[in-house]
Order: structure tokens, then C-alpha cells, then sequence
């Protein structure tokens, strides 16, 4: 029906609009210069674009340090989720575990938990181990807290896994950590790499525990790190879009290498036959 047709593509105008149209406008913003962006009435498209404020972003404060600990950061965390996520799922798939209900109800209900409210304990604890102002303190952190969304990820592909093919490798020779690496894995790594990116994602723009954690300059992740172009009394947007147009380009990179894959990842969890 025309009208039906008419409908979705309104809706996927304004997913895309809400999607695109805040980026467009830093980018734009990020090429603009201080006077212009104060002109009346607004422009949207820059009359004079400038790269000043890419050469000011990295000049004025060390953001390949800042980026390079949030890579760090987010790399090893995601590889920590990613792997005791699939612990987890294989365990609550396969094993004959006591109320696999109630474990599942308790890993959604730690997703639920406020960010704000873990705060205080785990300052305290990182405090006391030692690990302020290190990448372990933000790793640990970042892996648990992804650890329920990936956990469900990979839960949903293991059950379409049939158990035959891991009772084969065993009768082969294989461990059920073995069976696990070279059978089930590679099976699902659509969802494997789906889990990954979420994980990843979470911990490349994670701010306040990043803020609280590690403060200090030589251990500052990229959010936070863009907070320091702002000054007592100066807000400089221009250099501030294009700090974030740096920080959204290599998630965007690897979004768009891995598009196939996340999306089969998403779409194939869904469905079970």
C-alpha cells in the first residue's frame, strides 16, 4: 500500500535525521571559527571553513595520549567481557546449573543497576588494591558491566548450536573448553563479534567512571580528556566539535568494517528455528 510505504520511509527519515543530523552540525561547528559560530542569525554551513581547530586539538593538549588509553582501555576490557561472557553463556546453556533462571534474572538485574550508585564502592576498592589512576581501573569495571548485555548475546546463538557437534570433538579428543574454542566459537562469531562491539563501544565512551577513577592527565581516556579544552571561563566549541569529531571516527571506522557482521549478529540472536 502506498500509504504504508509512505509511512516507513517517514520513520526511517527521522531515525536518520535524529541519527546524523547532531553529527553534521559538530562537524560543521568544528570548522567554523569562534566569530562565525557567535554570528546572527546562524549558519549551518561554515562560510570560511578552517582546519585551525584540528591543528588546536592537537596542540593544546595531548590527545593521541588520551586516545591511545582509551583504546588500551577499551581493547582489554572488551577481551576480558568477551571471554568470561562466553564462559558464562556456555555454562548456562549447556551445564545442568541449579535455577539457570535465577542467574539469568540476576545478571539482567545488574545491568539495571545505576552507574552513580557503584561509584563510591569502587573507588573505595580500587583505592585500597592500589589501581587508581591505572588501566586496570577502569578495565575491570567496564568488562563486568558489559558483561550481562554480551553474556545474553552469546546465550541466544549457543542455543542454536546443536550439542552433537560438541559431543563429536569430545569423543575426538577435545575438552569441553576445547569444544568451546573450536566448535561453538567459531560457529557463532557473528555473535561473538557483536558482543565485542557493544563491549568495546561501552568502554570507548564511558565518562564518569573514566572521571573518578583515573583523573590524572597521563591516565585520562578520551571523553574525559576533551573536557580539558574547556577553560575557567571559555567554552571554545569550534575545538570541542573537533575533538569529537576525532573521537567519533575510529568507532565509526570499525562500525562500518564490522556493519555485516553486527547486524547478522543482531538480526540471527533474534531468531531461533
Amino acid at each position: 500500500m502506498p500509504s504504508r510505504r509512505a509511512v516507513v520511509w517517514l520513520a526511517a527519515l527521522i531515525v536518520a535525521a535524529n541519527g546524523f543530523f547532531p553529527a553534521l552540525w559538530i562537524l560543521f561547528t568544528s570548522l567554523k571559527t569562534e566569530s562565525e559560530l557567535m554570528r546572527i542569525p546562524i549558519t549551518i554551513l561554515p562560510t570560511a571553513p578552517t582546519l585551525d581547530n584540528y591543528v588546536r586539538v592537537f596542540t593544546d593538549q595531548p590527545i593521541l595520549l588520551f586516545m591511545w588509553n582509551s583504546f588500551g582501555v577499551a581493547t582489554l576490557s572488551t577481551l576480558l567481557c568477551v571471554f568470561v561472557s562466553a564462559l558464562a553463556a556456555y555454562a548456562l546453556v549447556r551445564l545442568r546449573l541449579p535455577a539457570p533462571g535465577l542467574i539469568l534474572s540476576a545478571l539482567l538485574a545488574v545491568a539495571m543497576f545505576p552507574l552513580i550508585s557503584l561509584m563510591v564502592p569502587l573507588f573505595q576498592t580500587m583505592r585500597t588494591v592500589g589501581l587508581l589512576n591505572t588501566w586496570w581501573a577502569l578495565i575491570f569495571p567496564y568488562a563486568v558491566l558489559s558483561m550481562p548485555v554480551c553474556t545474553m548475546v552469546l546465550i541466544a546463538f549457543f542455543q542454536d548450536i546443536p550439542r552433537d557437534l560438541e559431543n563429536a570433538a569430545m569423543i575426538d579428543g577435545c575438552s569441553r573448553l576445547g569444544a568451546l574454542w573450536h566448535v561453538i566459537l567459531p560457529l557463532t562469531a557473528p555473535g561473538v563479534f557483536t558482543a565485542a562491539i557493544l563491549a568495546f563501544v561501552n568502554a570507548w565512551d564511558e565518562f564518569l567512571l573514566a572521571l573518578t577513577l583515573a583523573p590524572r592527565v597521563s591516565s585520562r581516556t578520551l571523553p574525559v580528556g576533551i573536557t580539558l579544552y574547556q577553560g575557567e571561563f571559555a567554552f571554545p566549541w569550534p575545538i570541542i566539535s573537533a575533538a569529537l569529531i576525532i573521537a567519533i571516527v575510529p568507532i565509526s571506522i570499525l562500525i562500518a568494517v564490522f556493519q555485516e557482521r553486527v547486524v547478522g549478529g543482531l538480526t540471527q540472536g533474534g531468531v531461533k528455528g
